[in-house]
């Protein structure tokens, strides 16, 4: 069961998720400033910023911590990033008083051979696909109504519209995933060009969701130097965004990876459940809470409970990879 400060048992609730935003944002700068500042002996912070509420925390936080001067708000682009994410990336960067940088990554992922890798794949499954089609890959949807493995699966969509889906085979959907995970790799290596040129840290924009359960790429968006909201949950994220006043287009903009060309959110790509019901379920699994008092507290049944801790322990067990440090002799 969930334990409170003095050991004794607490009860699982609907809002056992509430925090205190303005107190946690006060602890986060702290942390930021004694770690950046003090324990990296860094002048300063950047961010890399994607249109999404998770960067605009941070960039907030960070502009608290450091100030603006000291804060850098890197837009990251590349020719299939949705043109949206970066109105909004520029829209939060002049809320909080950041000038951004632009750095548009396409000629270095077309260099690296990104786009042509990842199309030769997906063409073993779709032939007729070409450079006018849109792809994604995306999990089972409907996790706690019925039993479904998380196998990937191949979405097209024609220039007129028309949409296929097939299942991915194994070397498929590695070889696409591989030669993807180049944006994000690239987009590190373009964050620590400019943390270096400045005597700078990298700060992560990572929550719990995604660190925990392997929703991150291994030396790419998992590559930093400080993080600053990887303790919280995605919907503790949201109640820090609207202390921050960060803008309301990006607090409604439902989560997405801005990965593939086709649109995607997280939910449809990897965690295959809203996250208002996914993070009481995970707290409620990581704090010993039953089925059966998980299922009463949420009105669920426990067979539905019993599903997403079992979808939780599997992530964390499948990318173990991405979360262990190099190993030495």
């Amino acid at each position: 069961m969930p334990t409170s400060r003095h050991g004794d048992a607490a009860p699982f609730h609907k809002d056992v998720l509430t925090i205190d935003p303005a107190a946690m944002a006060e602890r986060i700068v702290t942390h930021l400033r004694h770690s950046v500042l003090t324990v990296l002996g860094r002048k300063g912070g950047v961010v890399g910023l994607s249109g999404g509420i998770d960067s605009a925390v941070v960039l907030g936080l960070c502009v608290r911590a450091f100030g603006p001067e000291r804060v850098v708000g890197l837009i990251l682009p590349e020719k299939e990033s949705c043109p949206e994410s970066a109105v909004l990336a520029h829209k939060v960067a002049h809320l909080y008083g950041v000038t951004p940088i632009v750095e548009d990554i396409t000629a270095a992922l077309e260099g690296l051979g990104c786009y042509r890798r990842r199309d030769e794949a997906i063409r073993h499954i779709f032939p007729e696909y070409h450079s006018g089609y849109k792809a994604k890959i995306s999990l089972p949807g409907d996790l706690l109504n019925r039993d479904a493995l998380n196998l990937f699966s191949l979405t097209v969509i024609s220039p007129e519209g028309i949409e296929q889906t097939k299942r991915l085979r194994l070397g498929e959907y590695l070889q696409i995933v591989a030669a993807t995970n180049f944006k994000q790799r690239t987009r590190m290596s373009m964050l620590y060009y400019h943390a270096e040129a400045r005597t700078y840290a990298v700060i992560g924009t990572a929550n719990k969701n995604e660190r925990d359960q392997g929703f991150f790429v291994k030396h790419g968006d998992g590559a930093i130097d400080a993080d600053a909201i990887v303790h919280l949950y995605k919907t503790q994220v949201y109640q820090l965004a609207a202390y921050l006043r960060v803008p309301a287009e990006i607090q409604q903009r439902p989560p997405t990876t801005d990965t593939y060309s086709a649109p995607s959110t997280q939910e449809e790509f990897f965690f295959r459940l809203p996250f208002q019901t996914m993070d009481l379920l995970w707290y409620a699994q990581e704090h010993g809470v039953s089925p059966e008092e998980a299922a009463r507290v949420m009105d669920l049944t426990p067979q539905q409970v019993e599903r997403a801790y079992r979808d939780f322990e599997q992530k964390r067990r499948t990318t173990t990879y991405l979360r262990t440090t190099p190993l030495t002799l």
